[in-house]
């Protein structure tokens, strides 16, 4: 682990509340902890480099006792009251469970267990490298171990285990489900009176312990447990029939499956809850391939995927907290700690107060993406890597060295399956001032995501344009109230993850309340989940079509936490071309070229977006890649739903080798779905629309473009267009037509002609 690190409770916080930091410092000394804000994350010799503003005085400045906090990954399920299953006074009991496992070889890995190692009771039903096992401990606490079947992987199994106390005997038995013959099964002898109760709880997926061990990979489905002998000639029949008389316990993962609820529908009640995150919404051994959402057939999806390597909260202590006191201005900030020579910054972001802004101008930071993209272990921090931050004095803890604090959605867990869920309880490495995703000369700065989206703010200060910090999860919670009262919205570098409440509160600014400038490229792209009853996750689930770096099982498609269907806005109906004018529709490399000038941009109508821009090339330089049009572009596209009054008013060109079109965009080959030749689709297009209800919106097409803000000392043609388009935004010139629109019968036409028109078939 690092030696100092943390999070909060909350990345979003308003004047008034409270937010949580938890630290875990390996150092033998006190720690320091103090205020800064944070102006830039860039740490760039040749940009404006790394910008803290100290804060004196705050609240929680001081020396804390160090204290290592640990992480435990791996998911699993766990029963706490089954001592109302009376397990020490049953003669002969069975358990059953089906079994599909994903990653073998290794060591045991634990099913189901009761068992407590100290004393040698209770049972364990596990694999142990490729065979089903059981462990059961006798009067005279020598365990029993019986392995039966060689398993495969990803095809599912019953796995059962019988304890005959009046036989001293032990079936173990295991059968590939779905296929032909009969179940096979061993049996032993046990030495001594079995001892069923343990005084532990039932654990699933795991060993009982503190923390849990032996983690499975796999699904698992319908665990129970049924008093006498069932026999390997009826078994599959006593489990599929499970609740009977018989039955003990049953857990039937076909409820709650939006939940971290497991349920018992035998005649005890012995509800139980996951740890860690568990992946649910997932095929089960009865999945027929007719329906492919696990609403409409949970039946089919009464499955369980364990993971050895989830994590969902760190479920650290509490440090030091932080209220935020009224006079303290929106902003970014950072609660920095500091161990000897070692120091962490635990960015959050400062909004006003609810119904309060401060400002006509407001900053939408993509919190839903950082969170997506949090802890991205990339492979690429090697030697060469490491050289570059060391000479910069950038962020050295990088993800590839620190799996320990788990992944994000763009990594797969240990046994190849897709993660689909991020959680901001635990220290995002990546989310820190000066942190790097990319190193060498060609990068520039070589930054995303947040870092990066600082080179926006500090814009801002250098250029005196008072401003709030908003973010998405604010949005979420608050939808487009929360916007109303901007004449002016700007977004990230890449806002690509979102909610519906988060799309609507944006069309409907964009629509008719102010500017939004789309600062960024490949944004709102991928629908994401999120949850009251899983809070500060965000679930993607990688369906059919875009860009990604894995993709999800048929039958997969649909969220667990809300049970809508995933996958990319564009595939639900919601082209970004709706209301942003433009969509993600080619990539390459982290490098950037430039825009020219259209001849639309020259017509008097945008004169005063162009005033003090000279020449046709807007671009051709900046920290991200060396230009402002670069890594992933946007584009206008009518079948998709650009409105007819959109203006390109730069397109880029000569973009590198690397760059291809994004594969949603293409049919076979290089035949595309809206039929324009694919290189020319390898552009980014810069573009105004003015809606007819006054709203409007200027899209810029390119994740590279807030990065040439700060060339030149700030005095260059992409500062100046932005700072035109906010001008522009702050002196209300849209407020007529908002006024000329009050009462017209026909307002929302546009709206509704907008959601037909994307309704592409």
């Amino acid at each position: 682990m690092l030696e100092i690190t943390g999070y909060s409770n909350r990345l979003s916080v308003k004047t008034g509340e409270t937010v949580d930091f938890k630290i875990s410092s390996t150092s033998c000394e006190e720690y320091r902890a103090d205020l800064v804000r944070i102006v830039s994350g860039d740490p760039n010799p040749e940009g404006p480099g790394l910008k803290l503003e100290p804060i004196p005085d705050a609240s929680f400045q001081g020396s804390y006792p160090s204290r290592q906090q640990p992480i435990h990954l791996g998911s699993y399920g766990i029963v706490e009251n089954v001592d109302r299953l009376k397990l020490a006074s049953q003669r002969v009991v069975t358990i059953a469970i089906a079994v599909f496992p994903t990653m073998l070889g290794r060591t045991t890995q634990t099913l189901i267990s009761n068992r407590d190692d100290e004393n040698g009771c209770g049972f364990s039903l596990s694999i142990h490298g490729k065979r089903i096992s059981a462990l059961v401990g006798g009067t005279d606490a020598v365990p029993q171990v019986c392995e039966v079947a060689t398993l495969e992987e990803r095809r599912w199994y019953l796995a059962w285990l019988t304890i005959d106390r009046d036989r001293s005997e032990l079936e173990l038995g295991c059968h590939l489900l779905h296929a032909p013959g009969r179940p096979r099964s061993v049996t032993v002898s046990l030495p001594g009176e079995a001892r069923l109760s343990s005084g532990q709880p039932l654990f699933l997926a795991a060993s009982p312990a503190a923390p849990a061990t032996s983690h499975f990979n796999g699904r698992l489905e319908r665990p129970a447990i049924v008093k006498g002998p069932i026999g390997s000639a009826n078994i599959l029949t006593a489990w599929r029939d499970a609740p009977s008389n018989q039955t003990l316990a049953c857990w039937d993962f076909a409820m709650g499956i939006a939940t971290q609820e497991i349920t018992d529908i035998g005649p005890q009640q012995c509800h139980g809850k996951l740890i860690n995150l568990p992946v649910r919404g997932v095929t089960g051994a009865s999945w027929s391939g007719h329906e492919m959402s696990w609403r409409h057939a949970p039946d089919e999806y009464a499955a369980i995927h364990f993971h050895e390597d989830s994590l969902y909260d760190c479920q650290w202590k509490t440090d030091f907290s932080f209220t935020v006191p009224a006079d303290l201005k929106s902003g970014i900030y950072g609660a920095r700690v500091r161990a000897g020579d070692e120091e962490d910054i635990i960015p959050f972001f400062v909004s006003p107060a609810r119904g309060t802004p401060s400002n006509a101008v407001a900053v939408l930071l993509p919190t839903f993406t950082y969170a997506a993209y949090a802890n991205h272990a990339r492979g690429n921090a090697d030697e060469a890597y490491m050289r570059w931050v060391g000479n910069w004095g950038a962020r050295e803890a990088n993800p590839d060295q620190h799996p320990e604090y788990g992944r994000s959605t763009y990594n797969v867990y240990r046994d190849g399956a897709g993660i689909c869920f991020s959680s901001i309880r635990r220290p995002i490495l990546t989310m820190r001032p000066g942190f790097l995703t990319f190193a060498g000369k060609a990068a520039g700065s070589g930054l995303r995501h947040f870092p990066a989206d600082t080179h926006i703010v500090d814009w801002l200060e250098a250029k005196n344009i008072a401003y709030d910090i908003i973010t998405d999860h604010d949005l979420h919670e608050a939808g487009v109230d929360l916007l109303r009262p901007y004449k002016a919205v700007l977004t990230g570098s890449h806002p690509e993850y979102h909610t519906a409440q988060t799309l609507d509160a944006l069309q409907s600014y964009a629509e008719r309340l102010g500017t939004l400038l789309y600062l960024g490229g490949n944004g709102f792209y991928w629908k994401i989940a999120v949850s009251d009853a899983v809070p500060d996750v965000i679930e993607v689930r990688r369906a059919e079509g875009g860009v990604r770096t894995w993709d999800c099982d048929p039958g997969e498609y649909y969220n667990m936490l809300d049970g809508e269907y995933g996958g990319l806005w564009r595939r639900n109906g919601r082209p970004p071309q709706t209301f942003a004018g433009i969509g993600f529709r080619a990539h390459g490399e982290f490098e950037g070229s430039y825009y020219r000038r259209t001849e639309a941009s020259f017509a008097p109508e945008f004169a005063w977006m162009f005033e003090g821009v000279s020449g046709e090339v807007i671009g051709d330089f900046g920290l991200s890649g060396g230009g402002a049009a670069g890594f992933e572009l946007d584009g206008v596209d009518a079948r998709l739903g650009s409105p007819g009054n959109v203006t390109v008013l730069a397109r880029s060109e000569n973009h590198g080798c690397s760059y291809v079109v994004a594969n949603e965009e293409l049919l076979a080959y290089r035949k595309t779905v809206n039929g324009v030749p694919h290189d020319d689709l390898i552009s980014a297009d810069m573009t105004w629309l003015e809606n007819p209800l006054g709203g409007s919106v200027f899209s810029a097409g390119s994740i590279t473009f807030c990065g040439s803000l700060y060339h030149d000392r700030y005095e260059n043609n992409i500062s100046t267009i932005v700072g035109n388009v906010i001008a522009r935004a702050r002196q209300g010139l849209n407020k007529t037509k908002r006024k000329a629109d009050h009462g017209n019968p026909h307002r929302g036409r546009y709206r509704r002609h907008l959601h037909r028109s994307c309704l592409f078939r």
